[in-house]
């Protein structure tokens, strides 16, 4: 019999730090409409903050809101292209007239789809690294340029992705963004120290939920044995990495900076004792040889 696992979690519901802890203050959480953004605006909320959620699809801002809502916090939707400066800037005017001065920003918002590297055209790449690694850093400069001046402390997270550190195949656009927003961690956590910003990482692992992109849900063999992946015995639950965010932004983590926090039951440090054979991506993709006239055309 397999053994039991790590445990459940706390019920929907539950707040790893008192009631109150964000009271008054003001979280921006971009991508904050969907799967896990969602989740760590509603925990925000539930904490007492006002939170901000930006997404450039209006169905997306309102589900963020709602859900925010739903939790006894107070929310603001706006739009914002967050590969924008300009448009950065605006959506922090508005922010700033709707709630008040910003403290928190989650950067959150993201793109991806799995794709052979060889497949990939140079607008694939350029999109997702510009959402993911461009996108972060100009809203990351944008809340600083805010504070600094003021004296005001803040606190950033970066969502980002395991294979920042050990690669990831089939997703070498989001992977090398990923390792750059890693990157700016580690960076602007020194640069910003002074000022009193903390920065931190936030890496999800195996966490399922109703909004995964369509690309990534159809890959194959997406949904099945999920839990027998994870080392944990479970896969993990986009509540408990809304309690990590929540956890790194408030001041029981004033002393953590620069550090990169992943939250997968250990997941991304497996190792096989003898690995099991290798398929190509391209294989696990269900994609046929390339440059073959039945291979799908490139991204």
């Amino acid at each position: 019999m397999a053994p039991p696992g790590l445990p459940q979690p706390p019920p929907t519901g539950a707040s790893a730090l008192p009631a109150g802890t964000y009271e008054g203050q003001v979280v921006i959480v971009t991508g904050g409409g969907t799967g896990l953004g969602k989740s760590i605006a509603t925990e925000f909320g539930r904490l007492g903050a006002s939170v901000a959620v930006l997404s450039r699809d209006p169905d997306h801002r309102a589900a963020g809101v709602a859900s925010v809502e739903s939790a006894g916090g107070r929310a603001l939707a706006v739009a914002c292209d967050i590969r924008d400066a300009g448009a950065i800037a605006a959506a922090f005017d508005t922010v700033e007239v709707g709630l008040g001065p910003v403290d928190v920003l989650i950067n959150n918002a993201a793109g991806n789809f799995p794709v052979p590297a060889e497949d990939m055209s140079p607008n694939a790449w350029r999109t997702v690294v510009d959402i993911v690694l461009n996108g972060t850093y100009l809203c990351s400069r944008e809340f600083a340029r805010r504070l600094i001046p003021t004296g005001r402390d803040g606190s950033i997270v970066n969502v980002g992705a395991s294979y920042a550190w050990t690669g990831g195949p089939g997703f070498a656009h989001s992977a090398a963004a990923k390792a750059g927003v890693k990157n700016l961690v580690e960076t602007l956590s020194v640069e910003w120290a002074p000022y009193g910003i903390r920065v931190n990482g936030l890496v999800p692992g195996l966490m399922p939920h109703e909004d995964e992109v369509a690309a990534i849900a159809a890959v194959p063999g997406k949904y099945e044995g999920q839990d027998a992946r994870v080392p944990a015995g479970r896969v993990g639950y986009p509540r408990e990495l809304a309690w990590a965010a929540t956890y790194l932004c408030s001041p029981y983590a004033s002393y953590i900076s620069g550090h990169s926090l992943v939250v997968d039951g250990a997941n991304w440090q497996r190792r096989h004792t003898v690995q099991p054979a290798f398929t190509p991506i391209r294989e696990q993709l269900g994609r046929g040889p390339f440059g073959e006239p039945t291979a799908p055309r490139p991204e």
